[in-house]
């Protein structure tokens, strides 16, 4: 029984400080723990956007529109899914 409230009394410690220091950094503006994600800047800079995704012609993948490869006005998540789309495509259009 007494192990019980002891485990029952850290852990109420245990929130109590985790709530102090969420108090403390949102105070400083420190967001460095593990729930920021630093998409909104405090020196008043301009916030940076999503990358829009786009989807491979080969497989269907979504990546983002920055590192996708495009080839024929498509757009691939890999050079290997290009170069084997326009193979497919060659043969298909063959005499």
């Amino acid at each position: 029984m007494r192990q019980i409230l002891l485990l029952i009394l850290l852990f109420f410690a245990g929130s109590w400080i985790a709530r102090k220091l969420q108090q403390a950094q949102a105070r400083t503006g420190n967001d460095t723990g593990p729930g920021s994600r630093g998409t909104t800047p405090r020196d008043g800079g301009a916030q940076s956007l999503p990358e829009p995704m786009v989807r491979c012609a080969e497989c269907g993948v979504h990546a983002p529109k920055g590192e996708a490869v495009v080839a024929g006005g498509k757009y691939f998540c890999s050079t290997e899914h290009a170069q084997r789309h326009a193979a497919r495509t060659r043969d298909h259009d063959g005499p």
